[in-house]
């Protein structure tokens, strides 16, 4: 994903976002965490089929397992996953079969990642618009935690002033769909990381996503900023939401790659480690792996080559050994 640079908004969109005030759907009060026992660890990870495909890559592939394939993480579905409704449908009833909760990422917004290394996307409104509504389809009643595209709020400046409001209705589209049609999902916008973009600039870009729709916001998705400092960050966000608009919402935190918290780098580091695991609580609502630890985030950074997504040994145990 693109650089985490401070993205200044212009005045005039500020001032649009303050003033948006269409209503939107309210989601069904069906907590996830109540129907379910513990998260779902994906069995067709990039770790785990890593994993699978490499028994004699000792010591690697026992400290993989152990550190990362094993551990309840999200799976991302975007332009590569092929019909997005059979494609949900199968990931969330294969979770809903063990009654465990799924993680999943919607990552399909026109002009994802501003042409950056995870380039791509719908090819239009009209299409996401479909895709985003298949995906909710292929939710339907099942327990599931949905991330809403990373980065599109927090990039949203990388955009000229009319495909910028034309993303924050894409995205209030996405938060009805969810609100709509998946009673017993708990939905989060992601709202960038702790030193992207201010918060009070966060609040009302959210605002005008639609986040009063759904659970809430989601925040360091990707990135390597401690929970402790994302955590206030949030807050801050909170306190902004509730000045300018008279609510809050709950957060969580990808957790995945903080163990050693940020050095300023976002393109595979060196020198990151794997974070608390998903659980309940910690400081936000829940802490979460929704990055893919191992996956690359391009061909960037101490480890060339590999393109975004695509998981690398290397990366993965960089994230065990903390180097």
């Amino acid at each position: 994903m693109l650089a985490v640079m401070r993205i200044k908004s212009l005045g005039l969109l500020a001032a649009s976002l303050l003033l948006m005030t269409v209503p939107v759907a309210q989601a069904a009060d069906g907590n996830p965490l109540e129907k379910t026992n513990g998260f779902y660890v994906d069995p067709d990870s990039n770790p785990a089929v890593w994993v699978s495909e490499h028994p004699n890559d000792k010591p690697r592939v026992d400290m993989i397992r152990s550190a990362i394939s094993t551990k309840a993480g999200a799976r991302w579905f975007g332009n590569w996953s092929g019909d997005v409704r059979a494609a949900v449908d199968s990931f969330t009833w294969a979770a809903d079969v063990v009654d465990k909760l799924p993680i999943l990422v919607a990552y399909n917004i026109p002009g994802r990642d501003c042409g950056g290394h995870s380039s791509g996307g719908a090819g239009s409104p009209d299409a996401y618009k479909a895709w985003i509504s298949q995906f909710a389809d292929g939710i339907g009643g099942k327990p599931a935690i949905v991330i809403i595209e990373p980065d599109a709020v927090a990039q949203l400046a990388c955009l000229p002033l009319k495909e910028q409001q034309t993303r924050l209705d894409l995205l209030r589209y996405a938060a009805d769909q969810f609100a709509q049609k998946a009673p017993n999902t708990w939905a989060y916008l992601d709202g960038g990381n702790a030193t992207w973009i201010a918060a009070d600039i966060m609040a009302e870009r959210l605002n005008a996503a639609g986040v009063s729709a759904i659970r809430g916001f989601a925040l360091n998705v990707s990135n390597f900023h401690t929970t402790a400092a994302s955590t206030a960050y949030g807050n801050e966000v909170n306190a902004n939401l509730s000045r300018k608009f008279s609510y809050t919402k709950p957060f969580v935190v990808d957790t995945s790659r903080n163990g050693n918290g940020s050095d300023g780098e976002w393109c595979n580091p060196s020198g990151r480690k794997l974070g608390t695991p998903s659980q309940v609580g910690g400081g936000a609502e829940m802490l979460l792996w929704v990055k893919v630890p191992g996956d690359s985030d391009g061909d960037c950074g101490a480890i060339r080559g590999i393109p975004a997504g695509t998981f690398s040994p290397d990366l993965a145990m960089g994230l065990i050994e903390g180097k």
